[in-house]
């Protein structure tokens, strides 16, 4: 498919009719909670499953709200005169955002109201059918199409270290969610895509939100970037899919496996300021023969702390499917369909690839003679939003750098909040098989501690240093004090490397 099957864009250079159009939506309460109100939480749910039947059904009724979740959100033509009642029909016509259809009006684009993360009213606009970026071939799958807001996009945004920053990038901008999370604590926001309809549409969400303009740039990775810009926090939700050619804009990145993933962020180190962050999301082969933590570890730069988390892992199989499905090839011509699973198949066994890994990447400007490099796989349920969480990990690092087991043993330390302490063992036993401390927080890590680790961690609360609950405990439990504070600091650095200890 190509462009010409895609709406004309609204007008980007009229801020007084996005003004007035926000003003009319909001006036409606056409928001977050609005939406949740009147369609209830099945029916909203629904929706970022790319499933409108519920919210049809929830509209029914002829109230401004529901005449605009049906134009904006649905695709339903309204009738003229009833628009007219809720917005300005004639601005919204000259500028491009309604067209006429017969006696009824419709919406060139999605507009999906976006609760800020201080409970600002947003708005994401993204092509026709594409409001949700969720998966499943729903709406248009041109070549060019922009989604609108999908997990992928909320995951990043969660994960994102949210502290004041002269300079933001938002690489690969797509709908402009990244950069409208950036405009909040960014003096200056630069958002680039290859795509020249993404910068369009992110111009629009940033104006319909009430946001300040981004600088916005056409091109490919930082080829849009001037040379020697650098940059406080960089963002990206790449098109990290790895698939067989580049059919689609919006996931195919057209380079071969994942060398669009490792430039990027190869890249990325001598773009970014002393302490600066950068976070994307990406795929990675598991190749035949290869620890997927060592092809990981090589991509990160020279002068980079990083921290590495595999969320999921495919089989090429389940992989495969999940982006066919995506783009809607299942729906179509089955022979179609079987050449272009056959393709992928061709593709991975060709570069020995068995499964695809998903997950975030996290890197750290830093002046540390000796970067630290993190590679882990967490499957498991976390909070969101992670970014305080993500700040602290990089502080936690320099912490522990910074002292080394002497240090550590005259430090004091607090157990973290929320955390909980299980003991597993047979029912009766007068000793726990073993102790494990688990965090309700961020990253909802358990460990397994000793006794010794289990006791330490219990009394600190910042009043003692570490090595004089040591020489209490060793006291205790009869074990030479000298032995224990000279073989416990290893345990103690990891308990704070975790996030279960912190420092006093």
């Amino acid at each position: 498919m190509s462009n010409a099957s895609l709406s004309p864009l609204p007008s980007a250079d009229r801020p007084d009719v996005t003004a007035r159009l926000r003003d009319a939506l909001l006036g409606a309460s056409f928001t977050a909670d609005g939406l949740l109100e009147l369609l209830g939480a099945p029916a909203y749910a629904a929706l970022s499953r790319s499933e409108v039947v519920p919210a049809l059904r929830a509209t029914r009724g002829d109230t401004p709200l529901e005449l605009l979740v049906r134009l904006f959100l649905l695709q339903q033509p309204v009738s003229h005169a009833r628009v007219a009642d809720v917005l300005p029909v004639d601005a919204c016509l000259e500028t491009g955002w309604l067209v006429p259809v017969d006696d009824e009006l419709a919406a060139t684009v999605d507009v999906r109201p976006y609760g800020g993360p201080d409970g600002e009213d947003w708005f994401i606009v993204s092509d026709l059918g594409c409001a949700v970026g969720g998966a499943g071939g729903i709406g248009n799958r041109a070549e060019g199409v922009v989604l609108g807001v999908g997990g992928a996009s909320t995951t990043l945004a969660g994960l994102t270290v949210r502290t004041p920053v002269s300079a933001a990038l938002d690489l690969g901008t797509g709908s402009g969610i990244q950069a409208l999370h950036a405009a909040r604590h960014a003096t200056r926001v630069t958002a680039t895509d290859v795509n020249p309809r993404a910068l369009h549409i992110t111009a629009l969400t940033l104006a319909l939100s009430g946001a300040p303009a981004a600088d916005l740039r056409e091109g490919s990775l930082y080829d849009p970037v001037g040379e020697g810009d650098t940059y406080d926090l960089i963002v990206s939700n790449p098109p990290f899919v790895i698939s067989p050619g580049a059919r689609l804009t919006y996931r195919d990145g057209g380079m071969g496996g994942d060398d669009l993933c490792r430039t990027l962020v190869q890249q990325t180190g001598e773009r970014l300021n002393e302490g600066g962050f950068a976070h994307f999301l990406a795929n990675w082969q598991h190749v035949e023969g290869e620890d997927w933590t060592d092809r990981l570890r090589s991509w990160v730069p020279r002068g980079c702390d990083a921290w590495i988390v595999q969320r999921e892992v495919q089989d090429v199989t389940q992989y495969a499917e999940l982006w066919l499905r995506d783009a809607g090839d299942h729906r179509g011509d089955e022979t179609e369909y079987q050449a272009r699973y056959d393709a992928w198949l061709d593709e991975f066994e060709a570069r020995k690839v068995r499964a695809v890994g998903f997950g975030w990447i996290t890197l750290r400007r830093t002046a540390a003679a000796e970067p630290s490099i993190t590679a882990e796989e967490w499957p498991h349920p976390i909070e969101q939003p992670l970014g305080e969480t993500v700040r602290t990990h990089f502080d936690r690092l320099d912490y522990l750098r910074e002292h080394d087991d002497a240090a550590l043993l005259e430090a004091h330390f607090a157990l973290a909040a929320e955390v909980v302490q299980e003991q597993v063992g047979l029912p009766g036993a007068e000793d726990p098989e073993h102790v494990v401390l688990r965090q309700n927080r961020g990253m909802r890590r358990a460990t397994r501690v000793d006794t010794v680790g289990a006791g330490f961690a219990g009394v600190c609360d910042g009043t003692m240093s570490a090595g004089r609950i040591l020489d209490a405990i060793a006291q205790l439990v009869g074990e030479d004090p000298v032995a224990l504070r000279d073989r416990t600091p290893a345990q103690i650095r990891l308990l704070v490397e975790q996030g279960f200890l912190e420092p006093a």
